[in-house]
Formats: C-alpha cells, structure tokens, sequence
C-alpha cells in the first residue's frame, strides 16, 4: 500500500497561513511528522493561492525537500503550475492529477516522460465526473488508453474512482468500492489510488467513516491512498485491514508498526 501524506494543503486554513508568512518551520515540521509515521509520497498542494501558486508551490517544495528525501506528489490543477515548478523536485515525483481533459491531458503527459514521473488520473470528463461504478470504470478504461499510448506504463498510473460525500449521495461509496474492485481486475497493472476524507465530508465522527470505507477499499483491492498517516487509529485500520488480507507477508508490516508505536 502506498501512503501519499495528504496534510500540507493549502485547502488547510493552518497550512495556508504558514505558506503566505513564509513559516518554513510549520510546514517542515508536517513534513517530517509525515515522514516519521510511515507515508511513503508527500503531496504539496498551493492551489488556494490561484494567481500565485507557482511561487508558493516553488517554496513549498524547496522547504520539504531540505528535511526529507521522501519522493514528492505534486498536486495542481492546472498544467502550466506543474510545468513551473517540476524541474525543482529531486526525485522523481507523484502528479496529482490528469483527467480526461485535452489541456490536462497534453499538459502534463510529456512531464511524466521527461520526468519518470507517475500521475493520479481522475475518473473525470470535460463535462462530468464518473458518479455510478459503470461511469467510472469507463472513463479509467479512457485514461488507461491514453496514457499507454503515450508510451507511459500501465504501472505508472494511479486511477482515482472519486468518492464522494456520502451524506450527499448514499451510493457513492459503494459505486466506488465496486469500481476500484472492476477496474483491477480488469487493467491489469494499473493501481487505484483514494482521496479518502471526502466521503465522510459533513458527517459527525468522520475518522470513524474514513477508517471503515478504507477498510473496505483495501478488500477490494485498493493499492494507493491520499489520507494522514499520523492518524494512529486509521493507520490501525489500515495495516490490520492489509494483514487479514494476505497483504502483509507473516504480519510484519502490522508488527513494525506497532513497535514503533504508530498504531491505536
């Protein structure tokens, strides 16, 4: 299971502050905690600055990458953001993410190549987002076509089936869970990755939803996920959902990890 620590977001009112006063401490200090609690990527997100993101991305890259050597996950929407502040990472990095958009697809498709770089790809159109498992599992079909035939491997690849808030729509989460079971089975090699905390959005005790359906996701053969892997009692799910399901060769994952006393 790949661990992309999801924390420093600019979405995240405490990491927006450090980023606009030049707090270079906070954000190394999220990094190392991210670190130190077993993600495998770190995702750097400065989206919520819109006209200066570049800028802050730039900073924000250069700060994380003066306290860890963990590979990077780079997180904009927009192609020219990327294209900006790639050559500054220093291996290669996670791009979060492409959808089936033209400028998505032809922006950052070559900076995969250029860079080694493996990509999230959204089950996402122009126009709509995959909503049903048959809806998302077509449009992975689509990314996986494109992206192949760009001459990227298949193991490159990171579908993401977007979940979404359940308490808006009560069969999101089982459209998703059935969509990354299909889309295994069917593209073989590919991985499906998970922003997990938007389907508790709105909910009370959302830790308890995120920690059940990532349980869930991992029966089904989720291989990726986008979470806060200083979250002790997830992280618990997690690995303990792993090891009962074959995934973790004679228990060692979990037993490291509670050693190092990062489970609860």
């Amino acid at each position: 299971m790949i661990i992309i620590g999801e924390k420093i977001n600019s979405s995240r009112r405490q990491i927006a502050d450090a980023i606009a006063s030049g707090n270079r401490e906070y954000i190394q200090n999220e990094a190392k905690a991210q670190r130190d609690a077993g993600a495998d990527y770190i995702d750097l997100n400065a989206a919520a600055f819109m006209e200066k993101e570049a800028d802050y991305l730039k900073w924000i890259i250069e700060a994380v990458q003066e306290v860890t050597e963990l590979p990077l996950c780079i997180d904009s929407p927009d192609p020219e953001v990327i294209k900006k502040v790639i050559s500054h990472v220093k291996r290669p990095p996670m791009i979060n993410s492409i959808t089936l958009e033209p400028t998505r697809l032809d922006g950052i498709l070559p900076l995969v190549i250029d860079y080694r770089a493996t990509v999230i790809g959204l089950c996402q159109t122009r126009n709509r987002m995959g909503r049903t498992a048959a809806e998302k599992v077509e449009i992975a079909g689509r990314l996986i076509e494109k992206v192949t035939s760009s001459g990227i491997g298949i193991d490159a690849l990171y579908i993401d089936p977007l979940v979404f808030p359940v308490g808006a729509d009560s069969n999101s989460a089982c459209a998703t869970l059935d969509a990354i079971e299909e889309i295994m089975k069917q593209f073989q090699g590919v991985h499906t990755v998970c922003g997990l905390t938007n389907v508790s959005h709105g909910l009370p005790n959302r830790k308890l939803v995120n920690r059940t359906f990532l349980a869930e996701a991992v029966a089904r053969g989720l291989d990726a996920a986008i979470l806060d892997p200083a979250d002790k009692q997830l992280l618990g799910a997690l690995r303990a959902s792993l090891m009962l399901m074959g995934k973790d060769e004679y228990c060692m994952g979990y037993i490291k990890a509670f050693r190092k006393g990062l489970l609860a």
